[in-house]
């Protein structure tokens, strides 16, 4: 696992990797989470109890805070309800079978939500790249610009208005710009959610947001079939594959 990095500065966060804390009894889990998430692009830490999670959350300010139900010495409510008075960090639920109740009082407590624990990457991953440094960039492909954070859309320089979902679906194709994404891949990463069976749902809000980007002979956004979506460049749509 990697140390710490260095705190945000009065001039802002200059971190470029997103920042994940664990805070999990079990080294072994610990670790594997790490070392798959590292291989992400993701710097990461544990802590082995709620005393010391708190310490390190106050000392690396992470991105995102992950906590098991069942946390020694200072307990998942407890540490989840302090972190978020300290910080808008959001703090993910690690949950097993007979963690129920503690899952209902950390959510009343300001969990973000519960993940399965042994922890899946695929799971963690739109939690944490949705709060991570680079989300807050400024997204540009061709003419179309998106500011993550003014949650703000231009197409050729005109503001376009998009409701949440899809800004949230044209971000995602945006930071895959030129590749095909899965229907699945948008539901888990958009949707926030595994089920394939409401695949006619995505393909609703692509209409739309065709629509509203003024994208009508579906050269930005492109369906490919039995697949799934992909915004492509400029240079690309010219020659679509």
């Amino acid at each position: 696992m990697t140390q710490p990095q260095a705190a945000s500065t009065m001039n802002g966060d200059t971190r470029t990797r997103p920042v994940l804390l664990i805070a999990d009894p079990d080294g072994a889990v610990v670790a594997d989470l790490a070392a798959a998430l590292e291989r992400e692009g993701v710097s990461v830490t544990g802590a082995p109890d709620g005393a010391q999670g708190l310490l390190q959350a106050g000392a690396m300010q992470p991105d995102v805070v992950i906590v098991a139900a069942s946390l020694p010495v200072i307990d998942a409510v407890e540490f989840v309800r302090a972190v978020r008075l300290a910080r808008n960090v959001p703090v993910l639920l690690g949950v097993g079978e007979g963690n129920a109740e503690q899952a209902v009082r950390a959510l009343a407590a300001g969990a973000a939500a519960c993940v399965a624990r042994p922890y899946r990457v695929p799971e963690l991953l739109p939690f944490i790249h949705a709060a991570s440094p680079e989300s807050r960039k400024l997204l540009i492909v061709g003419g179309v610009e998106l500011d993550v954070q003014a949650y703000q859309v231009r197409v050729g320089g005109r503001a376009v208005h998009l409701p949440l979902r899809e800004f949230e679906l044209l971000q995602y194709l945006m930071r895959n710009a030129d590749r095909t994404v899965t229907r699945e891949q948008i539901m888990r990463h958009v949707w926030h959610s595994a089920a394939t069976t409401s695949t006619n749902t995505i393909a609703v809000h692509v209409k739309r947001l065709r629509a509203r980007l003024g994208d009508e002979d579906d050269r930005l956004i492109q369906t490919v079939r039995g697949v799934g979506y992909r915004l492509v460049t400029p240079s690309m749509s010219e020659n679509p594959a």
